[in-house]
């Protein structure tokens, strides 16, 4: 099995952890697991699925002006971001067509993930929201879908996209007062058709490796089994690992390596988008480590990319926080998907 992989070249600020992936790469001879495939832009129609008309015209105008802000926070508009933006997007398109064409069981946007940006509006430095257009598509291509969102940071957007929308949507995020998004609560379920379909699981700052597993065994895992997914899209955010300027978690690769092994035995394909990372070589090892996992590859092929020390411990409080958190989550669940 191999992986179609979609990099492309974008302004210093988008690529310069995809520089570091391809050097990496290239040094350890990944081209025997990972196929390079340029993609196209994605048109203004493709995002009119998950974005309004207006919001895509806002940004085509504010790229074409080359200055200041697509948001009210930290969104920057630069010459060219729609046309960036377009790429970004054309990646992950690529990504679903190989997926739902069978050419591929796993396929990797490392310049995807951009979780933070709303129907009408952008954020987090994210433009267009390609992870809930993938949902989409794939949705509309007949498939099951599940969107499983590991990012230290809550996928705010993804989630008011699809909120009313039967597609399972599971994140696990740092969360604490004042830690942006501010979103991503035990109670935010869903709404309509899509109550139920909304799944956070807000974690402490200094969450180890021991709490992550504690939760895919305890809640994703049952949860992913009773729904029975038929492709799995995969926001494989690189911020949750130990010392991520941004983020305060403690994961390590293991986590990230645990979550491959996890999703190996649903035995269904998945659309992997890269999400957050802040320390680039960090970003890259955690990418591509989770891929090579996914494909079940040797331990001499995985160890250059692993953590020197993995297996991090939470403090007692923290896992006791989190254990609480995931009771009160299984007994709201528990109308819609029974006792997990």
């Amino acid at each position: 099995m191999r992986i179609a992989f979609t990099p492309f070249s974008l302004r210093e600020v988008w690529s310069g952890r995809v520089a570091v992936l391809i050097k990496l790469y290239r040094e350890l001879s990944l081209d025997k697991y990972l196929d390079l495939k340029p993609p196209e832009p994605a048109t203004p129609q493709d995002l009119y699925l998950v974005h309004s008309e207006e919001y895509v015209d806002y940004v085509r105008r504010k790229s074409a002006e080359g200055y200041g802000l697509l948001d009210y926070g930290d969104t920057p508009s630069f010459p060219g971001v729609f046309e960036d933006a377009l790429l970004a997007v054309g990646g992950t398109i690529l990504c679903v067509n190989e997926i739902v064409k069978g050419n591929y069981k796993v396929a990797f946007n490392p310049q995807g993930g951009f979780h933070h940006a709303k129907r009408d509006r952008a954020a987090g430095f994210c433009v267009f929201n390609d992870v809930a257009l993938a949902a989409v598509l794939l949705e509309k291509a007949g498939h099951r879908v599940a969107v499983l969102d590991v990012d230290g940071h809550h996928g705010d957007g993804t989630q008011q996209i699809l909120y009313d929308k039967p597609i399972l949507k599971i994140s696990t995020h740092m969360y604490y007062p004042g830690f942006y998004p501010g979103t991503g609560y035990i109670n935010e379920l869903g709404e309509g058709e899509g109550y139920g379909y909304s799944v956070n699981v807000p974690l402490p700052p200094d969450s180890g490796d021991d709490v992550f597993e504690y939760v895919l065994e305890e809640l994703i895992e049952p949860l992913l089994t009773l729904y029975k997914p038929s492709v799995v899209v995969l926001q494989c955010g690189a911020d949750s690992h130990l010392g991520d300027p941004l983020v305060g978690l403690a994961l390590t690769t293991l986590s990230y390596r645990t979550l491959a092994e996890s999703l190996k035995k649903l035995r269904v394909p998945l659309v992997v988008l890269s999400g957050g990372g802040y320390v680039k070589e960090v970003a890259a090892r955690v990418w591509l480590s989770t891929l090579l996992a996914l494909l079940g590859a040797a331990e001499e092929v995985l160890s250059p990319l692993m953590d020197e020390e993995e297996g991090t411990k939470s403090p007692e409080s923290v896992r006791r926080l989190v254990e609480r958190r995931i009771n009160d989550l299984k007994a709201y669940l528990r109308e819609v998907y029974g006792d997990l």
